[in-house]
């Protein structure tokens, strides 16, 4: 069996999360950042837990949250996880990770080398780092925007202190380069599976992760 998990990421549909689940991901995730295609609700995302198979993670994306957003959250939908992909600062990871007893992944944006010392420092408070592309001042969404940075960036950097995935550009079609680039044993996808915002593709679902269980 491959050593490589993925996560399918901002899914907001029945079929999708049946999809993902059937092709093998370890990882759901669900995005409450309004501006996102992939938006859902609790209560949406409470509905669509319904789908999950045991022994799969259900994990909530959120940015910059305040309480008030993670207790309406945490209240209706039992996450196993929460994913921090904003601005959140050390000290902030260590609140919510108190308030709310759930393991963190603290998302880290990457351009160029001088972004990867934040992984470092994250890697003290976060349970997990996922590795993304940085994305772009014009644009509103912290990720899921199709962009990939220079995997060259990571070669030879396989452990950090803490497991990590990577993200940022991913799809069918280079996410086997991308393990063996990075020598990830981890891979996160959002768009790179979708026909259109928002909507999942099952034949590119299943092509992921079959391409990345393949790489790994």
């Amino acid at each position: 069996m491959s050593d490589v998990s993925v996560k399918i990421c901002g899914l907001t549909a029945p079929d999708h999360v049946r999809a993902a689940a059937d092709a093998g991901a370890r990882y759901l995730g669900f995005n409450f950042f309004p501006k996102s295609p992939r938006h859902v609700s609790p209560q949406q995302a409470a509905a669509l837990f319904e789908h999950v198979p045991v022994g799969v993670a259900k994990v909530a994306l959120v940015v910059n949250a305040t309480d008030e957003l993670l207790d309406s959250i945490t209240a209706v939908a039992p996450f196993d996880m929460l994913q921090l992909h904003g601005s959140e600062s050390v000290e902030r990871v260590q609140e919510i990770k108190a308030r709310y007893g759930l393991p963190v992944i603290k998302v880290v944006g990457v351009a160029d080398a001088e972004d990867l010392a934040a992984i470092d420092t994250y890697c003290d408070v976060a349970d997990q780092l996922l590795i993304d592309a940085k994305a772009p001042r014009s644009s509103v969404l912290p990720g899921g925007n199709g962009l990939a940075f220079d995997w060259r960036l990571l070669a030879g950097r396989k452990y950090w202190r803490k497991p990590w995935m990577l993200a940022g550009g991913l799809n069918p079609g280079n996410v086997a380069e991308a393990i063996r680039m990075t020598g990830a044993r981890q891979v996160d996808v959002a768009s790179g599976v979708e026909s259109a915002p928002g909507i999942k593709d099952a034949a590119m679902v299943r092509a992921f992760v079959d391409a990345a269980i393949r790489a790994g």
